[in-house]
């Protein structure tokens, strides 16, 4: 049996039912043969495989908070340190019911590679709880925030795990973490990205997500003699990395065509009106239906099945998902390839199941560029966050940005160049996969069996 292969099979005895986590590690290590193979005793040796499939610490807690009538709840709070190699613990916090441990690994484990692709200091790390902000009060979240911090902080520091925020945390939520970490530990430090820009801040944080994956799709395509303009475009999602995907491509001539929220989805055949959206969810903290009521032309369609072919049934030019974890099955992979979709970004984290990758990399003509490349602009620029705070400065959007569009196209060449080496151009599954994973392979041995 292969190295490989003797670690995937311990890591899934290890951790039955948790399938997100085992679908995450068994993608990265499908695309790392050539290069495990290769050095293969040198990495033997140092179990560097086991080392990188096993956190360094799981940490799992209480979170008791009361609602606005006196009613007291329990939720379950997480936070993973996966890899610390290159550099502190880096990665968001996910408030949302669908949390468990498997997810947060996942999503932790990719982390370490995507931050690794960055070219910045950071490490892998993630956390969050099954709490579900949707319909609560802020004195409701606040409570929440203020019991769910009071362990936290225990495992968290600016220069050791760095928490930022993800799915249901927003500005309020990371303004409320950050007051009670102030407050119990009296440091006024980077720990939190994410922040306000009154409090440490940075311009550009909001958007990074949804302008670093134009920012690397437009670098993919432009590499391959096109671009956005003139280009429909279906999204899902209707958070920050959706809005500012939209709005980005928007700007660079794409037609967004569709959105979505956990409810339904809206088409647009006109182009999304991307601010539109952008008042109903992020100050309205509406749902995505209430967009037809001011859009006459849209359409809006109940989501009663993730199965159901939703948004991937609208013919398009480019897909990219930016909902949720396994958002793409094979059914919805083969029905974009048949409405000749020619171009694949993943937004979210691993929104396509390993089965649906495999038809968009055997589909001739056809670009994917996989979530822990596309999306790495969040992370990245929450580093740039990091960087101003050490240094108590403030660039201006403009620097941000440059930085930003600089490092999104550094992404693609390296991943691009990756593959190429190894006899896989254009399989940038493979060639962000392989880039990520040098740098930090490196660094574990470098250190001794930690």
């Amino acid at each position: 049996m292969s190295y490989i292969s003797e670690v995937l099979e311990m890591t899934e005895k290890k951790n039955a039912g948790q399938p997100e986590f085992t679908q995450a590690v068994r993608e990265v290590f499908n695309t790392l043969s050539q290069v495990i193979e290769a050095n293969e005793e040198k990495y033997k040796q140092n179990a560097l495989l086991e080392r990188l499939v096993e956190p360094d610490r799981q940490i799992m807690f209480r979170v008791p908070w009361t609602d606005d009538k006196g009613v007291p709840h329990v939720n379950r709070g997480f936070r993973v340190q996966f890899n610390n190699a290159i550099g502190p613990y880096k990665g968001g916090l996910r408030f949302h019911p669908s949390v468990n441990l498997s997810i947060i690994k996942f999503l932790g484990f990719e982390q370490i590679f995507k931050n690794s692709l960055t070219g910045l200091p950071i490490g892998g790390g993630k956390g969050g709880a099954d709490f579900d902000p949707k319909g609560k009060s802020d004195a409701e979240v606040f409570r929440f925030c203020q019991s769910f911090m009071t362990e936290l902080y225990r495992h968290i520091g600016a220069d050791v795990d760095v928490p930022a925020g993800d799915i249901g945390v927003g500005g309020r939520e990371i303004g409320f973490l950050y007051g009670t970490y102030k407050k119990i530990t009296k440091l006024y430090e980077g720990v939190l990205t994410g922040k306000g820009l009154t409090y440490g801040g940075s311009l550009i944080r909001t958007p990074a997500t949804g302008y670093g994956i134009v920012y690397l799709g437009e670098a993919m395509l432009n590499d391959h003699g096109k671009s956005f303009k003139g280009q429909r475009v279906t999204i899902t999602g209707s958070g920050n990395v959706a809005i500012y995907c939209a709005q980005k491509a928007t700007e660079l001539g794409a037609k967004v065509i569709t959105m979505s929220d956990s409810n339904g989805w809206i088409l647009d055949e006109n182009g999304i009106d991307v601010e539109a959206v952008r008042v109903l969810k992020e100050e309205k903290r509406a749902r995505i239906s209430e967009y037809c009521d001011t859009h006459k032309g849209a359409k809006y369609f109940e989501t009663k099945s993730m199965d159901e072919l939703r948004v991937w049934g609208v013919p398009t030019d480019i897909a990219i998902p930016c909902a949720t974890q396994n958002d793409i099955n094979v059914q919805h992979a083969k029905e974009l390839v048949k409405n000749g979709c020619r171009c694949v970004i993943e937004g979210a984290n691993m929104p396509s199941y390993n089965e649906a990758v495999e038809i968009f990399l055997s589909t001739k003509g056809l670009l994917f560029a996989p979530a822990k490349a596309a999306n790495a602009g969040g992370v990245g620029t929450s580093a740039l966050e990091m960087s101003q705070n050490s240094m108590r400065l403030s660039w201006t959007a403009e620097e941000v940005d440059s930085k930003l569009h600089a490092m999104m196209n550094n992404i693609y060449h390296n991943m691009a160049a990756a593959a190429k080496k190894y006899g896989h151009t254009d399989n940038f599954a493979m060639g962000a996969n392989i880039a990520g994973f040098e740098k930090v392979a490196e660094a574990m041995i470098a250190q001794g069996i930690q």
